[in-house]
């Protein structure tokens, strides 16, 4: 088992710099839809990258300069609706906000640290990685920091680590995949277009007049349904109060394969249902819920195809709704992982065109927000590209997130398209018993492999803590 290990501080040489769209731009308010303005959303996704091999700063910043002209909008900043029919005494909305798209400019920002690329990817996420992502100075609130972050930082190898902090309320996983391919062939290719053109408009995401609220929505949680307890206030409020500790477990395509053996009767099911179906018994065992409480896996559902008509091509505004899985504790664990695989194929099948336009009139007169009183929420970035970004260098040794202390995440893993790599944080207190049931079986499995001369070296499961 890997441990934890500080990296330096970073050094700035110079200030950051606003990187502004290379050519003129549309200058105008856009809209966002209420899939794009959801109050949990309202965060940066921060991604982490290491490359071997370092490429230029004034290329990537040329190139980033250039790729905004097409993807304005991350050049703006987000700021509140203004109601009142265009009275230049407007009143601000405290709930709606869009996007002034004023070609401000994106921050770069340029550091050095102390480590090797090979030094760093060998050891696990911890807290200090914060460091590789400038903080915005006089950042009080969300809507002070600019919807595009990066930061650059050079290694003692020659490498380089690239952090990148993308607005949640602007794009979605897929959305973001979309802008960092395009900047990376700006970069490698100066003078490329775009291979897919970014579509702007979220109108066709509105909300009907009047909205009609069709389904119960159970991942918007008690305020709904009223099923809340005690007991899932409880434990939302032990994980709110403990240290967390991040955990990183990876887990091969064999490793995978194993498990969607273990389920009786046998079932046809995506590696994404089978691991989370496993991680989620893993996280009630390891926090010795009560058996009869009522739990929630969340997870995120790309809905692009199931809108009609569908999303256009180029669509990067957030095109996903969560679908969830719920059940009593005990329900979950006495059975074998085919129970929570039906959950989560029936959870996915009910995420149809009516009902993403009932979440989306909810979201309008409620400002409902999801129910993470006694739920597991996952975020699935496993098959979205990620770890193929190229800026002309090759492709990173690294990718993943920065932090993971909302949500758990499913990271690719590079080089291994059928692997995928669990970032999670847990109270420390839990984390041994977590470790213990996500590898519980493999450990005796990887030892009888090498005593009948197959394991060829493959790891079924390593583990960072």
């Amino acid at each position: 088992m890997k441990k934890s290990m500080e990296i330096p501080d970073c050094q700035y040489p110079s200030g950051p710099v606003l990187v502004q769209p290379s050519g003129s731009t549309p200058k105008h308010r856009l809209y966002l839809s209420n899939l794009d303005d959801q109050k949990f959303l309202r965060f940066s996704i921060k991604y982490l990258y290491v490359f071997r091999e370092a490429v230029p700063i004034d290329r990537l910043r040329s190139a980033l300069s250039d790729i905004l002209v097409h993807y304005y909008p991350l050049a703006g900043r987000l700021t509140r609706v203004v109601s009142g029919g265009g009275s230049e005494e407007g009143v601000e909305s405290e709930e709606k906000l869009e996007v002034d798209c004023n070609g401000e400019g994106a921050i770069m920002a340029e550091g050095f640290v102390d480590i090797s690329a090979n030094d760093f990817c060998s050891r696990p996420p911890n807290r200090s990685w914060r460091k590789l992502l400038y903080r915005v100075p006089d950042a009080s609130t969300f809507l002070g920091v600019p919807p595009l972050v990066i930061q650059v930082t050079h290694l003692t190898c020659g490498g380089m680590i690239l952090c990148t902090a993308i607005n949640h309320c602007l794009c979605d996983g897929i959305g973001t995949s979309q802008f960092l391919h395009a900047w990376a062939q700006a970069t490698a290719n100066p003078l490329s277009d775009p291979q897919v053109m970014p579509f702007h408009d979220r109108t066709m995401l509105k909300p009907r007049k009047p909205p009609q609220i069709n389904f119960s929505h159970p991942e918007y949680g008690a305020d709904l349904i009223g099923n809340n307890s005690s007991s899932s206030l409880s434990l939302n409020q032990f994980l709110l109060s403990q240290p967390l500790t991040p955990i990183s477990i990876t887990f091969s395509s064999s490793h995978i394969l194993h498990l969607k053996k273990q389920c009786t009767p046998s079932i046809k099911c995506t590696s994404f249902e089978m691991l989370a179906v496993h991680v989620w018994r893993a996280w009630a065992k390891s926090l010795e819920l009560p058996s009869t409480l009522q739990i929630k896996l969340l997870f995120s559902a790309n809905v692009r195809k199931k809108i009609k008509p569908n999303l256009p091509q180029g669509f990067y505004g957030n095109g996903f709704v969560l679908g969830c899985a719920e059940t009593p504790v005990n329900q979950l664990l006495a059975s074998n992982p085919y129970y929570g695989i039906r959950l989560i194929q029936l959870a996915k099948q009910s995420l149809h065109d009516s009902y993403v336009r009932s979440v989306i009139d909810l979201l309008e007169e409620k400002r409902s927000i999801p129910d993470m009183s006694a739920s597991l929420v996952i975020s699935a970035w496993s098959r979205l590209g990620l770890e193929e970004l190229d800026f002309g260098s090759g492709k990173p040794l690294h990718m993943g997130p920065l932090t993971s202390e909302i949500y758990c995440v499913f990271a690719p893993v590079v080089g291994d398209l059928g692997a995928i790599n669990v970032v999670i944080s847990v109270p420390e207190g839990v984390a041994k018993r977590f470790e213990h049931y996500c590898i519980k079986g493999f450990e005796e499995r990887e030892e009888k492999s090498e005593i009948e001369g197959v394991n060829n070296g493959e790891r079924y499961c390593e583990i960072v803590v």
